[in-house]
């Protein structure tokens, strides 16, 4: 099948298997190898993607149902060089250790405050709950996140 989508604000015309995952498709195909696999089945939320701006498991997305939508991945947030201020909040605050989860993380946060800029840590936790650290550096990026907000 041909999949036709926009990533990182980059038209796509790809032939792909109609099993793939969105994971998959941007690993492979795309070589945009900053979304991370981690269980491969939903659970630990390191493979998040923004689908039209909302955080997605790539994993569990077949590519072919991203068909016409906007896939933004953590090498789309930068522009002209420059990091996004969530980025750099997160190396300023050091809420980056191995870095496995920190795509996702950003990507969420970016989700997060483009819907509420004011979040509250609550809210913040919530939005953030399905997205496994391993090197437990919660407290980092909840400071990280609160340094950025507007």
């Amino acid at each position: 099948m041909i999949l036709e989508v926009t990533v990182n604000g980059e038209l796509y015309q790809k032939q792909v298997e109609p099993r793939i995952t969105l994971l998959e498709f941007l690993r492979q195909t795309l070589h945009l190898t900053g979304t991370k696999e981690g269980c491969g089945l939903g659970d630990c939320g390191t493979c998040i993607v923004l689908v039209d701006g909302k955080p997605v498991n790539s994993c569990l997305m077949l590519a072919i149902d991203t068909k016409g939508h906007q896939i933004t991945t953590i090498e789309g947030l930068s522009k002209e060089g420059d990091l996004d201020p969530v980025q750099e909040g997160f190396i300023e605050k050091g809420a980056v250790q191995c870095g496995f989860c920190t795509p996702a993380m950003i990507l969420s946060t970016k989700a997060l405050l483009a819907e509420n800029p004011d979040a509250e840590e609550d809210v913040i936790k919530q939005a953030l709950s399905g997205i496994l650290c391993r090197c437990g550096s919660y407290k980092k990026i909840i400071e990280a996140i609160e340094s950025v907000k507007k």
